[in-house]
């Protein structure tokens, strides 16, 4: 059925009308009585968030072209039209990298503040533009390095008050503000903060403690002063199989739940926009009948990555290619809308009406919520887990409204945009009383709500970003980043240049910042994953003593970020200089190495690093100096950077293609063993032919041409089957569109896709004729590697 949603609207719509079979008929066999009473109570419903951070993930969103960009921003935030998110968590930049990027601080050195530092404050204008109730929560990763005493001193608490100062010129209220993501806590400091909020106007501020996990409660029942600072405790991953698990249940503590504090999941997800759909929508049913919690926080909100970093699906949405426009709006955004276009924070749950369908875990969960200030309500249901098909029987009394309820539903098993989201049907109760009958695998809402809505805006199609491109940063007013360089470690600004006219990018952190994550050196990177050969060039200006570098063919990349698949051309101010390439694992092998001409410092040269196929050449002035051979890494983005944290300037960054494509046509044999082949079964012509492995023969079935982000054969494109992106998401070949789901990475004899970031894999090590191929985590196994012909 690979892309026949987008052809047969009358078949899809005759589908659906049977599998989202809604009635007030005669129940089924295996029945759920919901006693929806409005004279019956719970906690208060404190909104369903996203966060933008921890880190970089919503970079390449700023330089989307204006319609798109919109477009994307009303998917998450505006009213009645997709996730309609209530909360939204930006990280407080420090300068260092927080998961797939870096975020800047908005004081990179003591006393010098720049309150438009990055794009935290610039989304929360728009998502306030777009829902003027939306609740903002403020939370650090890092810090920048000149603080003293570390993260939990008097410094820091001064840097957030100025973070919330900088908030305010930007008219943005901050209703939340934690402390250091998943460090743990200091009470005392938590003590302090409170007592710096109240003394400099921000006593509405309420503090959430300790974006960790639960042990927070037991200390706040221990200190009194810790415990009245504290409005919130809020934990992260608190449900079955914590960071990216099933959320099948749900826990949090006793000394929690009778606290009295509003309990939060402030942070939970990292899961693929489609396939984490029914986790998140479980997450926040059983996250409140497990443990009473009463707000859910995706992390993170888009993936508005480069495609080759990690987590590049994972969040609501993804947006890897502003250059083309092209953005995909994932299954878990629909699974939101489920619950934010039919609630409002400040509402009710009722415990009475929340429990486990059938009783059981297995058949799924439901959760009632109704309003604080009229007779509406609302219960979502979900059957993520359940095996057959089920009828809830609602009964509608308390003073809460008996006309007509309004049902949508979302298919989160098998995500689909034709049934994400869908109005099924509108439903009288007969004197307070109907039935809804319920297809495993989805999450259905019934409401006395109305307004909601499906956007039904779409993207173009997606494209390799051309060469050459190149950028003055002339254009580039001060303080703000070039468009499309992503910082990874430190911070890079445009800032006037030193030593010559006009606009120069320059890495902002003067020391090293206290990090989240162990990090090394500050480098951006910029441009397509699929680019093979070219010049990246760029004229350096060295303030001090140290070593600046230019990056190329940088492909996967792991965590920490120095985890990385690229080529690195490497120099000092003394002219000493290094071709080196970096792996996943950390390793770093020296290729060439020597020396040319000092640089010396206060001076402006220009460097430049060339591939062309497995030849590896640097100039400096336009002067070679050093030169290689190596394959292992045949495409892959440029980048920027310097060692350690050194205030040097980038000018006049070109990126110009090189000839040909590093293509080559021949056999692609397994490293699992080597007899066997890449194979186009039956040597199909036909969009949708299998591909497998089989005997090495020769035939024109096993003849693939590697090259230009491309794996071709037969006039087809290799395609991750469906744009999936989960691991054991099948391939074939289609017809060849440049879609992210049929462009391919070369990566030390591996093939990539970076739309997933995965790589092609045979399954379970089976060298059996005719097994069919799929995507999986790169992890360097046998049965990943290939011999290809470049």
């Amino acid at each position: 059925m690979r892309h026949l949603w987008r052809l047969a609207p009358l078949w899809v719509l005759a589908l659906l009308a049977t599998v989202l079979a809604v009635g007030s008929g005669p129940a089924q066999a295996a029945t759920t009585s919901i006693s929806v009473d409005g004279s019956q109570g719970g906690r208060t419903f404190d909104g369903i968030g996203a966060i933008s951070g921890g880190g970089g993930n919503s970079r390449l969103l700023t330089d989307y072209p204006a319609a798109q960009q919109s477009q994307i921003l009303d998917y998450m935030f505006k009213p009645g039209y997709g996730a309609n998110l209530q909360l939204l968590k930006v990280e407080i930049g420090g300068d260092a990298n927080s998961t797939d990027g870096s975020e800047p601080s908005i004081e990179h050195s003591r006393g010098t503040v720049n309150c438009n530092a990055g794009y935290e404050f610039w989304l929360a204008e728009q998502a306030k533009a777009r829902n003027p109730d939306i609740g903002l929560y403020g939370l650090a990763w890092a810090a920048p390095g000149w603080i003293n005493g570390g993260f939990w001193s008097t410094d820091t608490v001064n840097y957030l008050i100025s973070w919330l100062d900088c908030a305010k010129q930007h008219n943005l209220t901050i209703k939340y503000l934690g402390g250091w993501n998943e460090r743990g806590h200091d009470a005392n400091w938590f003590v302090q903060l409170r007592s710096a909020l109240n003394s400099h106007g921000y006593s509405g501020v309420q503090l959430v403690a300790d974006d960790s996990g639960w042990g927070v409660a037991d200390d706040m029942a221990n200190n009194s002063a810790f415990n009245n600072a504290v409005s919130i405790i809020g934990a992260h991953y608190s449900c079955e199989g914590g960071d990216g698990g099933n959320a099948h249940t749900c826990s949090s503590t006793t000394a929690a739940k009778s606290n009295g504090k509003p309990l939060w999941d402030s942070e939970n997800g990292s899961q693929d926009m489609n396939t984490g759909a029914p986790a998140l929508i479980r997450s926040i049913t059983r996250g409140y009948i497990d443990a009473k919690m009463t707000s859910y926080f995706n992390w993170p909100l888009i993936a508005a990555i480069y495609p080759n970093l990690p987590y590049n699906t994972v969040g609501l949405a993804t947006a890897g290619s502003p250059w083309s426009g092209n953005y995909t709006i994932g299954a878990s955004t629909w699974a939101t809308a489920q619950v934010t276009q039919f609630t409002r924070p400040g509402w009710k749950f009722i415990d009475s009406a929340s429990g486990y369908l059938g009783g059981t875990e297995s058949n799924g969960t439901y959760v009632t919520v109704k309003s604080n200030t009229g007779a509406d309500y609302s219960t979502i249901l979900e059957t993520t887990t359940s095996g057959s098909s089920q009828t809830a029987n609602f009964s509608v009394r308390g003073g809460l409204s008996t006309g007509t309820v309004h049902v949508w539903a979302t298919n989160v098993n098998s995500p689909n945009p034709a049934s994400s989201f869908v109005h099924t049907q509108d439903i009288t109760p007969n004197n307070g009383s109907y039935s809804l009958t319920m297809q495993p695998g989805y999450v259905y809402t019934v409401s006395t709500l109305g307004g909601q809505g499906k956007g039904t805006a779409t993207a173009p199609a997606a494209h390799a970003l051309a060469l050459p491109y190149g950028d003055t940063f002339d254009g580039n007013g001060s303080g703000t980043e070039a468009k499309y360089l992503s910082d990874m470690q430190g911070s890079f600004e445009v800032q006037p240049c030193t030593g010559r006219s006009g606009q120069c990018v320059q890495q902002m952190a003067p020391v090293k910042p206290i990090e989240w994550q162990d990090d090394s050196d500050s480098y951006a990177l910029i441009g397509d994953p699929t680019w093979s050969n070219y010049t990246v060039s760029s004229d350096v200006y060295l303030r001090g003593a140290g070593t600046t570098e230019l990056l190329g063919r940088a492909n996967t990349q792991q965590r920490p970020q120095s985890h990385m698949n690229a080529y690195y051309l490497r120099i000092r101010d003394t002219g000493q200089w290094w071709i080196e390439k970096m792996y996943t694992d950390g390793s770093n092998h020296t290729l060439a190495t020597g020396t040319t001409t000092a640089l010396g410092t206060g001076q402006w040269h220009n460097l430049s690093f060339t591939f062309q196929g497995s030849q590896i050449s640097a100039k400096l002035d336009g002067n070679q100096f050093g030169s290689v051979t190596d394959s292992s890494f045949q495409t892959g983005q440029a980048g920027l950077g310097i060692q350690g944290y050194r205030t040097d300037q980038f000018d006049n960054l070109s990126i110009t293609p090189g000839t040909g494509g590093s293509t080559g046509t021949g056999q692609v044999s397994s490293a699992l063993n080597a007899a066997k082949c890449l194979d186009d079964y039956t040597a199909s012509t036909t969009p949708g032919a299998v591909v497998d492995l089989w005997d090495c023969n020769s035939s024109s079935a096993q003849q693939w041409t590697i090259g230009n982000g491309s794996v071709r054969t037969a006039g087809l494109c290799l395609d991750v089957i469906g744009g999936a992106t989960a691991n054991g998401s099948l391939v074939n070949l289609w017809t060849c569109n440049g879609a992210g789901n049929q462009q391919w990475t070369v990566s030390n004899g591996t093939l990539v896709n970076p739309a997933s970031g995965r790589c092609l894999d045979i399954p379970g090590f089976t060298t059996t004729n005719g097994t069919q191929l799929e995507i999986w985590d790169c992890n360097n196994g046998s049965n990943q590697r290939w011999n290809l012909p470049l």
